[in-house]
């Protein structure tokens, strides 16, 4: 079993209908606590073995990050709103064990069904992940620098695209960022598709937008993730996912972000997100000139 299969696997809990268990460990881990989609993926998942429909698939779920779930044990309390015959709504909430709150997810499942086909946005055209630098290289003064975060050093390397790393000092000209994305050891379906709800961890990697459009030289930040919504559209088969990374806005200590997944060799979209993110400053506030957005050129 490959690891994310691993970390988003339920078992049913003998003790009440529709309560299902897991565990989270350290090695997905963004900041001191498991990553906002590899816990919106467990939710998906306790709802998928409570529907029992694999005809049905997930098509849509916004996630409230009310309280934090950490590693270890969790819980997972799964209601089914309705499930008809092409489609099926659930509510799931996964807390660590003995918590009150957690994250809440709400779902949308789905067969296929007749209707119009477009995408329009268009395909991203960066230069080829070869020629991208990794984040795993670090600055140029610490090469290969320890990444903060356990997600990007176990399973997960980024190469930037269009945008800048973290460390690097520059003048800001947009929000917008491409990067590609790899797993490490890819979680695949038996028909070669990358891992659906794999594609909800990639979408809660957001932030950097922020950072692109505030430009170099700031405070030490973070930005835990008020709610992630992921609309699942397309399949995935390539070996790298192409993210195209914006954010529309920020203000009274939030911002709107938003995400899209595409497969570039099929040039398919596969995912679209958005996020309401806060902002949290473990140093304390920053200087009043950095609390407005600089001038963009």
């Amino acid at each position: 079993m490959k690891a994310f299969e691993r970390e988003i696997a339920v078992e049913r809990d003998g003790t009440a209908e529709h309560t299902y268990r897991g565990e989270l460990s350290e090695e997905w881990c963004a900041l001191s606590v498991p990553q906002g989609g590899i816990v919106a993926g467990l939710a998906a998942s306790a709802m998928a073995a409570a529907l029992d429909a694999p005809s049905l698939s997930l098509r849509s779920i916004t996630s409230v990050f009310s309280a934090p779930v950490r590693t270890g044990p969790v819980e997972i309390d799964v209601r089914v709103l309705r499930h008809g015959r092409s489609m099926a709504q659930a509510t799931a909430t996964v807390r660590s064990a003995g918590e009150p709150a957690g994250t809440t997810a709400l779902a949308v499942f789905g067969g296929p069904r007749v209707g119009f086909g477009f995408t329009d946005l268009d395909v991203p055209d960066p230069p080829p992940p070869d020629e991208c630098p990794s984040f795993r290289e670090g600055p140029p003064d610490e090469p290969g620098a320890r990444l903060p975060f356990a997600y990007w050093r176990h399973h997960v390397e980024g190469r930037a695209a269009i945008g800048h790393a973290p460390w690097e000092e520059f003048e800001p000209t947009s929000s917008e960022r491409v990067y590609w994305y790899r797993f490490d050891d890819p979680p695949r379906l038996d028909d070669g598709r990358l891992h659906p709800l794999a594609l909800l961890t990639l979408s809660d990697t957001m932030p950097g937008a922020v950072g692109e459009r505030m430009g170099g030289g700031l405070p030490e930040w973070w930005a835990p993730s008020a709610d992630l919504t992921v609309h699942l559209l397309g399949e995935h088969r390539g070996e790298w996912v192409l993210a195209r990374n914006r954010a529309r806005h920020a203000g009274d200590g939030y911002a709107s972000l938003e995400m899209e997944l595409w497969d570039a060799e099929s040039r398919t979209l596969c995912a679209y997100a958005t996020q309401l993110m806060i902002f949290t400053f473990p140093d304390g506030p920053p200087a009043p000139e950095l609390r407005v957005p600089r001038d963009v050129r």
